[in-house]
């Protein structure tokens, strides 16, 4: 989601006469994009800010903008704690990036723009063009989350859950297919809560799905992220009915103890979790997951450990995401008692060992096979090409007759934990 709105910002300030450079020296405005799920994310801010000073250490300083979760929640401590900082902006805000842009270089006064208002913010977005010209783009549906989990900030940073209208989802869709798109993926904090309603019509995550399939030139549909508890049955089927959705699904569970689950105040069971994977696994035998999992939670003992590892070796996760838990101020679970590091880390290095060799395998799993492949762009390297398999898998190899947007076969050869590595088998899928 993050790099949506990043692009969003950057169709936005073009309208005042900005363009992106890849040379950070050469910037007027430098902006920080952020993320405030983990405490490592919120401190890359100020060591990112530390690099931008060093780099205009001798010369006129840029105007320097956070924007993002950071800026939402910490927005008067930002400000106090680094004066090189001009102005933040929250994730609700950025539409009005301009006004505050332009503002400030009228008056240099510092700027604090953290309010609720992302029913403006998508109205406002929707008179830009959507500039995204990449094979694989990003489109959000819904921002803001209500469960409240009881170790999240998302709530607090990005608001009540808001469902974007259904026709101006379509129409950027359309848009970014025109702009070459072949792939896109529906974003949102809870993504399967999408529920928007007019003129008396309920529209959700499948009727989207079900209207996205008709665009003639979109070859592959996904989503994410997903909660549990919004894993209805109309969705479910949506892998059995749209040709174009992917084999695969991103479910984050947190943790396989019910125990830790309702300290989380996750809203799901195990049980639940499972009921899920065998509904999808009996639609398509062959479909995937990946999950997210948070280790030493307060209260998390050795047999709730052993009942995640258990999950992990049974689900057996193509791809996932493992953190010791940080504690975000503001949130129930920053009052409980911490475990001791020792044991946490132990736990991460477990988890994340099961993990990698999982990933490895199934990796393992597809040399010497054909599989179909979206080549998302030209490598560096001469006849060097990257894409992705229909699972996410990266896969990078060598071509001489494939462009960007192509469906095609390509020989795996060889793999690691993250990567395959083949060859174009030169025929051509014919795109959906």
């Amino acid at each position: 989601m993050n790099e949506y709105d990043s692009n969003r910002i950057i169709d936005l300030v073009k309208l005042i006469g900005y363009e992106k450079t890849n040379n950070q020296i050469d910037a007027d405005c430098c902006v920080l994009n952020t993320c405030h799920i983990r405490n490592k994310a919120t401190e890359k801010v100020y060591s990112e800010i530390g690099r931008v000073k060093k780099n205009f250490k001798n010369i006129k300083k840029p105007l320097v903008i956070v924007a993002g979760c950071v800026a939402q929640a910490e927005s008067e401590e930002m400000l106090k704690r680094e004066s090189y900082i001009d102005m933040v902006i929250g994730p609700q805000s950025y539409h009005e990036i301009n006004d505050k842009i332009l503002n400030y270089c009228r008056e240099n006064k510092k700027i604090n723009l953290t309010e609720f208002n992302v029913v403006k913010k998508f109205d406002e977005l929707e008179k830009i063009k959507n500039s995204d010209s990449k094979i694989s783009s990003f489109l959000t549906i819904q921002e803001g989350c209500d469960k409240f989990c009881n170790f999240c900030v998302v709530p607090y940073t990005r608001g009540p859950e808001y469902s974007r209208p259904f026709d101006q989802i379509i129409k950027e869709a359309k848009n970014l297919v025109e702009n070459g798109s072949k792939e896109i993926t529906l974003l949102g904090q809870n993504v399967n809560a999408y529920h928007f309603i007019s003129d008396g019509k309920e529209y959700k995550l499948s009727n989207l799905l079900l209207e996205l399939e008709k665009i003639k030139d979109l070859i592959r549909i996904r989503f994410t992220t997903s909660h549990p508890k919004d894993m209805t049955e109309d969705l479910i089927d949506c892998f059995k009915n749209c040709s174009k959705l992917m084999p695969f699904l991103h479910l984050p569970v947190q943790s396989g103890s019910n125990k830790i689950l309702k300290l989380m105040n996750r809203k799901h069971d195990i049980k639940f979790y499972y009921s899920i994977i065998e509904k999808l696994k009996k639609i398509n035998s062959n479909m995937e997951f990946s999950s997210d999992f948070i280790v030493g939670y307060p209260e998390e003992n050795d047999k709730d450990f052993e009942k995640t590892m258990d999950l992990v070796k049974k689900i057996e996760f193509i791809n996932s995401y493992s953190f010791i838990y940080s504690a975000r101020p503001g949130t129930p679970a920053a009052k409980l008692q911490k475990i001791n590091s020792d044991i946490t880390k132990n736990r991460l290095k477990i988890i994340q060992n099961q993990l990698f060799n999982l990933q490895l395998n199934k990796n393992k799993e597809l040399e010497e096979k054909k599989i179909e492949v979206l080549v998302e762009n030209k490598l560096k390297n001469q006849n060097s090409y990257f894409g992705r398999t229909r699972k996410m898998t990266p896969v990078i190899f060598e071509s001489t007759l494939c462009n960007p947007g192509d469906l095609i076969q390509v020989e795996i050869i060889s793999s690691n934990q993250n990567n395959l590595f083949g060859k174009h088998m030169e025929n051509k899928f014919k795109a959906a």
